[in-house]
């Protein structure tokens, strides 16, 4: 008899454990900070019962050494907030982990008593993932090998018009009586070759980026100027850029002497079952009509190839060279660099003493992750919350409100976002209203603060990303409360359920349901909301530590931010740019790849047909 294995709630009970133990690691490293900040005279004087508390916590986890508080970070919020993070996710843990395992001792005690003969469910497992990676591997292997075997049982089975052809693309269907599918077909090869020719060995043989064979700009005497002029010679931008571009002509010529050679033994094949072959007229009329979605798609995978695949090519590429604004491939050449520049942001080691790229580079990841988070489901929570208040039976005015709402999208969002940061300027309104009340006697500097690590600027960009971002969400979710059918809720009420019953066994599941790949995009998009940050703060208040590594980083700084900055601050790091946008994919690829497996959109599909 099938019985549930405790595996998966001992799993979820391990993690959280794990988790528990993060969020005390980083408690251990906020209680210095904290302590520093209570500026209280431990040599005399009676401390308060917080900082008694407080100095308990530091004498247990450090020692009696108080003098050593000197060399204490100043500010504690990113490690206070990362350990309330992960004593929630902790919690959550636990909790999951504790209601599995009740869930699995009650299935197995009722199977024992019911005898009933039980059918387990096949779950994927980590194997199963690796045996599909395994096989996906051998199937690309063996598609080779069968597409390599088709082309020789072709050439040696073939006629002597499918012979020619291997050479002369096109050649086969021309003997054959399709004269425009063949001119195509050589006009294809006549342009290949003659590039290659005149241009793309050229490239190609340079693209290894070899000193020794390029030279750069020289100075040389001008008998014209009667002076010395700069003289440019190779430019290792173009051979880089040209030379991918080469690569992907010569995939694509691969590619089309490979249809060429189908071509011929389905044209073979059809002669011989007493068929008539297609002509030139028949191949348009087939363009529009049967094979019409083929040529709606052609433009626009042309596009994509040509914008989006061949930049990112390039992009990583650059990943593996010193390209930057000293090396700009013209004055001073660029060359290979292999993983260098991985080495330099991953390591942990400065040889100066400052900050390591690693370090900030950790900081900035984890802030950007923090702030994906909670831009995210704020506005979404909120969002959410008010489209229920206003389509509440009983609300006045309810095209009003909406409208209201949607004048702020109407609104092109960097006049307002760089209205809201004059606004919160220390010249600005709100500084200038404050003190006319007199709550305040100097003004605030709201991104300017550099105490626990630009706290009150990081919760600031929050506050008015929820004002930004609510409208939207408010739209969506309108539309999906229209639809959850009314019979529902009616069903509750008789049935007693409260209020927010309602919400947590109705509205949420299926707004989640609906929304939980829209949750997914905005998580991801807003990793690189670079607009928000940009415009309200500049990345600021300055963080000093991070600053170090020869770039001007704020404490408010996301990934995508910092990456701009390396790519237009001194020396334009190009190539440390594009390492962060490699990474930067590295990190959204994989959280998109775990979470969306978790959706319920995903796994239970068929709940909501």
């Amino acid at each position: 008899m099938y019985k549930k294995r405790l595996t998966p709630a001992i799993v979820k009970l391990v993690c959280a454990a794990l988790a528990l133990a993060v969020a005390l690691f980083f408690f251990y490293k906020a209680v210095p900070p904290i302590v520093k900040s209570l500026d209280v005279d431990w040599s005399g004087g009676k401390p308060g019962f917080f900082a008694s508390v407080m100095l308990g916590l530091y004498t247990f986890l450090y020692g009696d050494n108080i003098d050593s508080l000197a060399a204490a970070d100043d500010g504690y919020g990113v490690h206070l907030f990362a350990c309330i993070v992960f004593v929630v996710i902790a919690i959550a843990l636990l909790v999951l982990g504790l209601r599995e395992l009740k869930g699995t001792n009650s299935f197995n005690r009722m199977a024992d008593k019911s005898g009933i003969e039980i059918k387990k469910e096949k779950r994927p497992t980590i194997a199963d993932f690796f045996k599909k990676v395994w096989s996906a591997i051998l199937g690309f292997f063996k598609a080779i090998g069968d597409e390599f075997k088709d082309i020789w049982l072709t050439f040696v089975n073939g006629d002597w018009k499918t012979k020619v052809s291997y050479l002369v693309m096109g050649f086969g269907c021309i003997a054959r009586g399709q004269i425009l599918r063949g001119l195509l077909f050589l006009l294809f090869e006549i342009v290949f070759i003659g590039y290659m020719i005149f241009w793309g060995a050229s490239w190609i043989s340079k693209l290894p980026l070899d000193m020794t064979k390029l030279s750069g700009a020289t100075q040389e005497y001008s008998e014209i100027y009667d002076s010395y002029v700069t003289t440019y010679h190779d430019n290792t931008f173009k051979i880089l850029l040209y030379g991918v571009l080469t690569i992907f002509f010569i995939i694509g010529f691969i590619y089309t002497w490979r249809l060429n050679v189908k071509q011929n033994k389905i044209a073979e094949g059809i002669i011989k079952s007493g068929k008539k072959l297609k002509s030139g007229k028949d191949d348009l009329r087939s363009m529009v009509d049967d094979q019409f979605h083929k040529t709606l798609l052609a433009l626009p995978l042309l596009g994509i190839l040509v914008f989006t695949v061949m930049p990112i090519v390039f992009m990583i590429l650059v990943a593996f060279t010193n390209y930057s604004g000293t090396n700009d491939g013209v004055s001073n050449l660029f060359t290979w660099v292999g993983l260098d520049n991985f080495n330099e942001l991953l390591s942990w080691k400065s040889a100066d003493g400052a900050q390591s790229y690693a370090a900030t580079f950790g900081e900035i990841l984890a802030w950007t992750l923090m702030w994906a988070f909670f831009a995210t489901f704020t506005n979404y929570f909120l969002g959410m919350l008010v489209a229920i208040a206003i389509n509440k039976k009983g609300i006045r005015l309810k095209k009003v409100w909406r409208t209201i709402l949607v004048l702020t999208i109407a609104i092109p969002q960097f006049i307002s976002l760089l209205y809201v940061s004059k606004m919160f300027a220390k010249n600005g309104i709100v500084n200038g209203f404050l003190m006319d009340l007199g709550w305040i006697k100097k003004a605030i500097d709201f991104w300017g603060d550099t105490r626990n690590n630009g706290l009150m600027a990081r919760v600031l960009v929050i506050i008015i990303n929820i004002w930004i971002g609510i409208p939207y969400l408010m739209l969506i979710a309108t539309g999906i409360l229209m639809n959850i059918p009314a019979d529902l809720y009616e069903s509750a009420k008789i049935d007693g359920a409260t209020g927010w019953q309602q919400y947590s066994k109705i509205t949420l599941p299926y707004m989640m349901f609906i929304m939980g790949p829209y949750l997914l995009t905005s998580f991801t998009g807003n990793m690189n909301n670079f607009n928000v940050i940009y415009l309200l703060t500049g990345g600021n208040p300055l963080n000093t530590a991070a600053s170090s590594t020869g770039i001007a980083v704020g404490h408010t700084d996301l990934l995508i931010t910092w990456l701009f900055k390396i790519a237009t601050g001194s020396g334009n790091k190009y190539y440390q740019a594009s390492v962060i946008g490699i990474l930067v994919f590295v990190i959204i690829a994989i959280i998109t790849l775990i979470v969306y497996s978790m959706l319920p959109s995903v796994k239970n599909e068929e709940d909501f047909q």
